[in-house]
C-alpha cells in the first residue's frame, strides 16, 4: 500500500465473495467519479479477527499514505460506523445501503449518516464491473438474510434477503462473456433463499437454469455457499445433468452435533448434512464439497467437537472454511457460557489439520486424471473441483481454460506439465 498511485482508487477488501463484487463495483463507480488519492476499505464483521485486521490496515495505510483520503465501508462499519470514523486518517464511513450508489460516489456527495440497513429493498442489480487481475468473475444474485442464527451479526450489517431480478444477472453475466471471462461465481449472503420477493417466486434452481439456457457461451458456473436444506428441485436436476454447473459445492454446515446446531439455530441437522452428499454424490459422483465450520462453540464438549471432525470424514469435505468461535456484541450466543479463547484455537487447528488430510486424500484421487483448469497466472489455476494446480513446466495464458493431465502432487494442490 505504501506509495499510492496518485490517480488510483485502492481497494482493500476483507470477508466473503461477495464483498470481493462489491468492492470491484466500488473501485469502478469511485474512479468513475474522478476520486485520486482514495482508499477503500471494505471491512467485514464475521469475526474479531476480521474487524481487527481491517483496523490494522486502515491505520497502516494512513501511515504510509498520508494524502490519501481512506473511505470506510461494509458490515462492520455498517453494523458500528462511529468507531470506524474516529480511526485515522478516515474521511468517510459509508453504509452498505449506500455504497452501491453511483451518487454516494459523487466528488461533491455531502457526507451522510449511516442509514438503517434493516429498511433496505434494493440489490445492486444495474451494476456490471470488471475484476482486475482476476480470472473469474463474481456476480451479485441476492443480499442480506432473513435467518437469525444465534452467532451471526451478518444479517444486521446486510438487512433482509432481497433478490436480483433473474434478466439483470442474465445481462451481467452476458457482458461478462463478452469480456472474456470464462467462469462466473454466483454470490449473495445467503443464494438459497433466492427469489420469493421477486413475481413469480422462481427458485435459484430456476434461475440457474434460465441463466444457463440464455447465456450459452458461458462455460463454467461456480456457486457460492449453499444451505443444505434449501436446495431446491430445479437445483437438483442441474446438478445431476449440467456439466457447466461445476461439481464443486461449498456448504454452510457450521457445525456436526445436533445439540449445537440447535444452540446456532441452524436449519438442518447432522442427518441432513450427510443426506445431501449422499444424494449429490448419487447424481454426480465426482461431486466435491466444501464447508464452513465453527469450532469453540459455546457449551461446546470435546465429544461434540468430535462429531464434527467425524462429519469431515463422513461427508469426504475437502475443502475446509474453519472459524474459532468469535463472540459478536448483541448475538444470542454472545450470553451462552464461553469456552476459552485457548481451547477454540486449539479445536479449530485441529479442524484445519483434518481438512488438510481431507484434502490431500482428495488430491491422491486426481493423480494422473485429466482436468479442465481455468488459469489465474500463466503457471497456475484451479480445477473445476477448485482444486488448485501448478504446471511444473510450460505457462498458459491467465484467463485461458486448458485441459491438463496431473502428474504429481503438492501439499497444497495438484501438479501437470502443460501439453
Amino acid at each position: 500500500m505504501s506509495g499510492t498511485d496518485p490517480a488510483a482508487v485502492d481497494v482493500l477488501t476483507f470477508g466473503c465473495r461477495l464483498n470481493t463484487y462489491e468492492s470491484e463495483a466500488m473501485r469502478d463507480l469511485a474512479q468513475q467519479a474522478g476520486h485520486a488519492r482514495t482508499i477503500v476499505v471494505n471491512t467485514c464483521a464475521v469475526t474479531a479477527e476480521a474487524e481487527r485486521q481491517a483496523r490494522q490496515a486502515i491505520r497502516r495505510a494512513a501511515r504510509d499514505n498520508p494524502e490519501a483520503r481512506i473511505v470506510v465501508t461494509g458490515c462492520a462499519a455498517q453494523i458500528s460506523p462511529s468507531s470506524w470514523a474516529g480511526l485515522p486518517g478516515v474521511a468517510r464511513v459509508i453504509g452498505n445501503a449506500d455504497k452501491l450508489k453511483p451518487e454516494t460516489w459523487a466528488l461533491d456527495a455531502p457526507p451522510a449518516p449511516v442509514t438503517d440497513i434493516m429498511a433496505a429493498t434494493e440489490t445492486a442489480a444495474h451494476l456490471v464491473t470488471d475484476f482486475a487481475g482476476r480470472a473469474r468473475a463474481f456476480v451479485q444474485v441476492q443480499q442480506g438474510c432473513d435467518h437469525r442464527c444465534t452467532f451471526c451479526v451478518i444479517p444486521y450489517g446486510r438487512g433482509p434477503s432481497r433478490s436480483v431480478p433473474i434478466g439483470a444477472i442474465v445481462e451481467q453475466v452476458r457482458i461478462l462473456v463478452e469480456r472474456g471471462y470464462r467462469e462466473v461465481v454466483l454470490t449473495g449472503v445467503d443464494i438459497t433463499s433466492y427469489g420469493p420477493d421477486l413475481p413469480g417466486k422462481p427458485s435459484l434452481g430456476q434461475m440457474v437454469r434460465r441463466l444457463l439456457a440464455l447465456v450459452p457461451d458461458l462455460p463454467r458456473l461456480r456457486l457460492s455457499s449453499l444451505d443444505p436444506v434449501e436446495v431446491d428441485d430445479d437445483l437438483w436436476r442441474l446438478i445431476a445433468g449440467e456439466e457447466r454447473l461445476l461439481p464443486h459445492l461449498h456448504l454452510s454446515l457450521q457445525h456436526g452435533s445436533d445439540l449445537i446446531l440447535k444452540r446456532m439455530k441452524r436449519r438442518h441437522l447432522r442427518a441432513d448434512a450427510l443426506a445431501f452428499a449422499r444424494r449429490a454424490r448419487a447424481l454426480r459422483p465426482d461431486m466435491a464439497f466444501g464447508a464452513d465450520l465453527i469450532a469453540g462453540f459455546p457449551t461446546e464438549t470435546e465429544a461434540q467437537f468430535q462429531e464434527t471432525l467425524d462429519l469431515v470424514a463422513a461427508m469426504e469435505l475437502s475443502f475446509l472454511h474453519v472459524f474459532p468461535y468469535s463472540e459478536r456484541p448483541g448475538t444470542p450466543a454472545a450470553r451462552m457460557p464461553q469456552l476459552p479463547v485457548p481451547l477454540r484455537k486449539d479445536r479449530a487447528a485441529r479442524l484445519r489439520a483434518a481438512g488438510a488430510a481431507a484434502a490431500a486424500r482428495f488430491y491422491a484421487g486426481r493423480l494422473g486424471r485429466e482436468e479442465q483448469v481455468l488459469f489465474e497466472r500463466e503457471d497456475r489455476g484451479h480445477t473445476a473441483h477448485f482444486a488448485p494446480l501448478r504446471l511444473l513446466r510450460g505457462m498458459a495464458a491467465p484467463g485461458e481454460l486448458r485441459r491438463v493431465r496431473v502428474t504429481g502432487l503438492a501439499p497444497d494442490g495438484l501438479l501437470a506439465d502443460a501439453a
